[in-house]
């Protein structure tokens, strides 16, 4: 009975949590289709419009290992319900901004904000889930994640276009508030506990240096790093050229196209968990970087729509399927007194594959050709899930029953 309860307890939690990440995505979703337009009011080029997607990129970059090591010094409910206060902060400071360099000051706020709150949201899920169950923690919050990301768009549209492109900047003001409240009220500290006790093997005290550059996380970084390149530098980046110099296609067709192979995440997401916990990360991990790497050389190989649309969709399958188990398989690895530090380092390994892919790809692809440096692409993903899987032969975090 008393274990009844307290599965209860951490099922109570996770749909607490799964509502507060949701809230966060939704918000960030709101302004994304106001953005750009809201940002060229101030009459600047197409690359300081751009450069308001990177700063927040770049201050979660910056953010991450901060918060990890607050989270492991004071708790996640700092990170949980300061983020989104942060978020707030920064949104309700880009609504009011006079000139571009005003508005890129307050979106790395926010940006910093933004890193608080999914840092907390990732180590907490850790704390609370149950080895054996893990991996489905983390997907269940990553659907939510994404249906955030999904619904967002469409509703910052319809405020911007009936109240001004500021107004869904304060709504996803009011909208972190009432997060951070949200959360500081249902999220209890978790800090300090192991869950599932019987699956936890007594590990020796290892210091952040040795633990961050031991084998294990070397390897899941550098798979975590490329799947990222896949999302921002192949998908996000040569794909769209792709499509538009061999095919003719303008944004209407790529947007189709990647919003039907992106909706394919939120069936792929619980079924990969699922195989991760069942058969083991090492597995889902090797299946996702070879269909992304896949994907990725269907494109740059074939010149026609049916390759593009083929090709979109086996890399879809691949990154779609590869964002529980990497991380399942960092939390599985991490001594529990640095696991605010290893989750926060792994989110940092794939926020530098999503800031330098685009520039270095579009690089190559300027040297070369955009098929050349999609193949390129494709081929480092999937060697990276090959040197993974090779790597972790035999380590018993990558099994069917991890072991901390």
């Amino acid at each position: 009975m008393t274990s009844l309860f307290r599965r209860l307890r951490e099922t109570q939690e996770l749909v607490i949590l799964c509502g507060a990440t949701f809230l966060v995505m939704a918000g960030q979703g709101v302004v994304s289709p106001v953005l750009p337009l809201y940002a060229k009011e101030f009459g600047v080029s197409a690359t300081m419009v751009g450069l308001t997607l990177t700063v927040f990129a770049l201050a979660r970059l910056l953010v991450n290992v901060p918060a990890g090591m607050i989270a492991d010094r004071f708790g996640r409910r700092v990170l949980l319900v300061g983020g989104p206060v942060i978020t707030s902060i920064g949104m309700f400071g880009s609504g009011q901004a006079d000139d571009i360099w005003e508005l890129l000051v307050w979106r790395f706020i926010a940006g910093g904000g933004s890193a608080f709150f999914m840092s907390g949201a990732m180590i907490y899920l850790i704390d609370i889930a149950p080895a054996a169950s893990r991996t489905r923690y983390v997907a269940t919050n990553q659907w939510a994640l994404s249906l955030g990301i999904a619904l967002g768009p469409g509703i910052g549209g319809i405020v911007g276009e009936a109240y001004g492109l500021a107004a869904p900047f304060y709504v996803v003001g009011v909208l972190g508030i009432l997060t951070a409240v949200y959360a500081g009220i249902r999220l209890p500290e978790t800090r300090g506990t192991i869950i599932d006790e019987t699956d936890a093997a007594p590990v020796p005290p290892v210091s952040a240096r040795t633990f961050l550059f031991s084998r294990q996380f070397l390897l899941v970084a550098f798979v975590s790093a490329t799947i990222f390149m896949a999302r921002a530098g192949t998908r996000g980046t040569l794909m769209p050229l792709h499509a538009d110099a061999e095919l003719g296609w303008g944004p209407s067709e790529i947007g189709v196209v990647f919003m039907a192979t992106g909706l394919l995440t939120l069936f792929t997401l619980m079924p990969s968990a699922w195989a991760a916990d069942a058969i083991g990360r090492r597995n889902v991990m090797l299946f996702s970087a070879l269909f992304a790497g896949l994907g990725a050389l269907v494109v740059g190989s074939f010149t026609s729509s049916v390759g593009f649309v083929a090709g979109a969709v086996i890399m879809s399958v691949g990154t779609g399927t590869s964002g529980p188990a990497p991380a399942a398989y960092v939390a599985d690895i991490a001594p529990p007194e640095k696991r605010g530090l290893a989750i926060a380092m792994y989110r940092s390994s794939g926020d530098v594959g999503f800031l330098a892919a685009p520039p270095l790809l579009g690089l190559l692809s300027e040297a070369t050709s955009l098929s050349t440096a999609l193949i390129v692409s494709g081929v480092i993903v999937a060697g990276a899930g090959v040197l993974f899987f090779v790597g972790s032969a035999g380590d018993p975090a990558a099994g069917r029953r991890p072991v901390l």
